[in-house]
Order: structure tokens, then C-alpha cells, then sequence
């Protein structure tokens, strides 16, 4: 096992404080490693990403990024099986973040989108660090997401009848437009309604097998983030007036995060996206997966994230970042669907340790979100699923359930303290402390702290955690 560093990404949108408070860090101006001085802190990456590597504190004190590690003992570091699978690297990107206010309306590119554009973008002499890149590796990019405190987001397209009740409500030019290219069929194939052409020519060719509905959801889509900037004064009044006369929950929340995205950025009329997508509302230890081409953006919140190893990132609008529609629409999946919860059906209690799982249906990463306690007081946190689950988890009663015992982990201490054993060392980890276990330190086990109080490591009675994995 050895302590790993994470990389700190100061991005506009991060917080003041809480990712501060949560690594022991200064409050106030500071720099990240790509040199971007800020006082707001937005991510914390536990990376293997050749653009932004982590670094491993070895046994002799020394410091090592965790790609080189990597590449000098594969087999070791993430294991015969993922080495084989993946390749000599960290198959996944894990990272903290913190939104004060809402990020980009973004789409991850499909995989062979980001394979063509990567190259593209080689062959134009781009450099990697190019504020106006878009693809920064050939990877796509599928993340997951579980909500360490209420945390809110839009998620891919909502029913189509959804998007017009609200849309309709809303007395703003744009948003109008927007509701007639939902309502505007196609009536004979490859012959687009005048008034939207401009849209059907940035289609991918996959398109010509779409039905009409994602069409003109499509349409409806590109007419907000094409749309030039408006009036703020227009705009928001108009939010407003239409959420007063909404009544319905789910509504009232896609309006919240519009208004929201409003006022981080005045007059961007892409903020009426939002209006086209189901609104998350996440509480602690709640979960959203997100495949390659979902349009999404978080809006407030503290929470895990964790992806294919990519930084790859197609902005539509609500960012003073490189937008680049063309590629998003490329990859933009426009059809309506719920929200997709990867959390796993093995939710169990461990003696003296709670834990759940999040496992989506691919073969780079899962999570652990954990607990331990002295006392015999059971985690608030089970109790929520519980009640969310409560039938499948009295169907399936309590379970054993073992954290994977090989491939490449990192572990970090989200509160409190807690003790990590292998069957070579252990050690005791304090809030925001985290390591990388090797596939070859074997089975790992978490709990409470048995030793006494020092001056470097205090005493405490309960501790949380997160764990990365590879599926196991």
C-alpha cells in the first residue's frame, strides 16, 4: 500500500471551502498543478491519467507518479487480469469534486468519436493542453456518480411530453422555438421541416436510422445552444413566471436547476436545456450513472465521481470554456430515458462495518462506500437504503459482502478515521488520507481504529470511506 496525493483542480465552478475542509487544506488563493491560481477548489483526482498523474510515496520516502509506477511493475500495481484487459494502466479515473455552482452542459464523446477526434486534433498540431482541445485522450468516457451530501444535476432527456409541459409555460422567445421543434414532424424521410434544416445538417449519419421523436428532440436541443445570447432581463423573469405556475415536483426541480444555471451564467439561453432533461436530486449515498453521449450537468453539491480513465469533455454552452457543438451533437444520445442507478443488489452490514456497492455494467471500475463504528449505533446512511430498497433487502437478508481482493484500489478516508490491513502492514488513515493498494497486497480489510490516540494519528470512534476497484 502506498499514501497517494491527489491532484487538485481549481475550476471555476468548485467551492470555497468544502473539499478544503474535507483534505486539511488552506483556505483562500492557491495553485494547481497545472498552474491555475484560484480560490475555489472543484475536483480532487486520484488519477492515472498521463496528463494529470497522482503521486505514490514509496517505502523509502521517495515520490512517484502513479503511471510510472505503473509501467514498471504491471503486474503488481493493477494485476495480471487488468494488465492483460487494459493495458499497463489505471483503468479508471477516480476524483472528489465539489460544485458551488453548476458546471458545463456537457456530453463524454462516443468511443469512436473520441478515437477520430484525438487523432484529428494530433494531426492539426494541437498541443494537449490547448485550451480549445477537446479530445485530450482516444478514450470515452462513462462516469458514475454517489452523492456524499444532497447533491442536484440534469440528466439525459426527459419524456417528450415532460419537455413541452414546461417548455410551453416559459414566455421567452427561444424557449417557444424550442416547443415548436418538438411538436414539428418529419413527413417524408431526409426532407427536414424548413425551419430546422440548419439542425438536421449537423446530424450524425446514424440519424437516418432515428426515429422522428429523437429527431425533433434533437432539433429542439441544438436550437438553445445554437441560440445567441439573450436578454438576462427577459430570461430570468421569464424562469420565474413559469415556475410559479408549474405544479409538479419533477418540474418544480428541472425549473430549479435552470434558474440556477441562470444566474451562474445570465443570458445563456442554453440554460433551457435543462428544462429538457430529468432533474437528479441525490441524497447521501444515492447514485446516477452516466454512459458516453447522456447530456448532463452538475449543478450543486459534494460527491464521488468515478470514469474510464478520459478526460475528454464536448461543452454545449453554460461555460467560459471551449464549446464545441459540432462533436457534442456527433455524440449526443438523444433519446428520452430515467436516470440510471448502477447501485448493486449486494447491499448488506458487516460486523462493525456497512457497506454499499456501485457496480454499473462495465468491466473498468466499481465503488464501495463504507463505514465503521466502535459502537454498535448502525450508519444513518443504511438506514436510507433501507427504505429504498427495502424490499430487495429483505428478500435477500443480510449477506457477506467482500471488497475485491485483487486488481487496482484506492482507498480514502472521507471522515472520521479507520484502519486499512492487508495481510503485509496496516495502516490508520485520517479524513481525507487515501492509498493505493496493489493487486498483489491480496484481500484488504477496512475498520475502526484499534490503537490509542497519538499526536499524529487522534483517536476516533467511527470513520467513512470510499474504495475503487476494478469489478471484481
Amino acid at each position: 500500500m502506498y499514501p497517494i496525493q491527489p491532484v487538485q483542480k481549481r475550476y471555476a465552478w468548485g467551492s470555497y471551502s468544502r473539499l478544503q475542509s474535507m483534505f486539511a487544506l488552506p483556505q483562500g488563493l492557491a495553485q494547481d498543478g497545472d498552474g491555475v491560481v484560484s480560490k475555489t477548489l472543484a475536483e480532487m483526482w486520484f488519477s492515472g491519467h498521463t496528463q494529470s498523474p497522482s503521486l505514490l510515496t514509496l517505502e523509502d520516502g521517495q515520490q512517484l507518479a502513479l503511471t510510472q509506477a505503473i509501467r514498471q511493475d504491471p503486474f503488481g500495481m493493477v494485476g495480471s487480469e487488468d494488465s492483460q484487459t487494459f493495458g499497463p494502466v489505471l483503468p479508471y479515473l477516480f476524483k472528489i469534486i465539489s460544485a458551488r455552482i453548476p458546471l458545463s452542459l456537457q456530453v463524454h464523446p462516443l468511443d469512436f468519436e473520441a478515437r477520430a477526434g484525438f487523432n484529428r486534433e494530433n494531426a492539426a498540431g494541437l498541443p494537449l493542453h490547448a485550451p480549445e482541445r477537446s479530445f485530450k485522450d482516444t478514450l470515452a468516457k462513462n462516469e458514475m456518480v454517489v452523492a456524499l451530501e444532497p447533491f442536484t444535476a440534469a440528466v439525459g432527456f426527459a419524456p417528450i411530453a415532460t419537455q413541452l409541459n414546461i417548455l410551453r409555460v416559459v414566455d421567452h422567445p427561444v424557449a417557444q422555438r424550442m416547443v415548436d421543434a418538438l411538436l414539428t414532424r418529419t413527413f417524408r424521410p431526409g426532407v427536414p421541416p424548413q425551419e430546422f434544416a440548419p439542425a438536421d445538417q449537423m446530424m450524425p449519419v446514424s440519424s437516418l436510422a432515428w426515429p422522428d421523436s429523437r429527431r425533433r428532440v434533437f432539433r429542439a436541443f441544438h436550437t438553445a445552444i445554437t441560440a445567441d445570447n439573450t436578454d438576462p432581463n427577459t430570461l430570468t423573469p421569464a424562469l420565474l413566471d413559469a415556475d410559479r405556475r408549474l405544479n409538479s415536483r419533477k418540474a418544480h426541480a428541472a425549473m430549479a436547476n435552470a434558474l440556477q444555471a441562470a444566474q451562474a451564467f445570465p443570458g445563456d439561453p442554453s440554460v433551457l436545456c435543462l428544462l429538457m432533461m430529468n432533474a437528479v436530486c441525490l441524497e447521501e449515498g444515492e447514485s446516477v450513472y452516466i454512459p458516453a453521449g447522456t447530456p448532463h450537468a452538475y449543478v450543486h453539491g459534494t460527491a464521488a465521481e468515478i470514469m474510464t480513465n478520459s478526460d475528454n469533455v464536448l461543452r454545449a454552452g453554460m461555460t467560459p470554456k471551449h464549446k464545441d457543438i459540432p462533436n457534442l451533437l456527433h455524440s449526443l444520445n438523444c433519446q428520452p430515458a430515467s436516470p440510471i442507478d448502477p447501485s448493486s443488489s449486494m447491499i448488506a452490514t458487516l460486523a462493525m462495518q456497512d457497506m454499499v456497492t456501485y457496480r454499473p455494467h462495465i468491466s473498468e471500475y466499481m465503488l464501495v462506500y463504507g463505514h465503521v463504528d466502535a459502537g454498535s449505533v448502525a450508519w444513518p446512511l443504511m438506514g436510507k437504503i433501507a427504505r429504498r430498497y427495502g424490499d430487495l433487502v429483505q428478500r435477500l437478508g443480510p449477506r457477506r459482502l467482500l471488497m475485491p481482493q485483487a486488481g487496482p484500489r484506492i482507498l480514502v478516508c472521507t471522515e472520521g478515521s479507520v484502519e486499512v490491513s492487508t495481510l503485509q502492514e496496516h495502516r490508520v488513515l485520517s479524513q481525507g488520507q487515501a492509498l493505493f493498494i496493489r493487486s498483489d497486497d491480496g484481500t484488504v480489510d477496512v475498520t475502526r481504529v484499534r490503537s490509542a490516540a497519538s499526536d499524529d494519528q487522534p483517536a476516533a470512534d467511527h470513520g467513512s470511506f470510499l474504495l475503487a476497484s476494478t469489478p471484481r
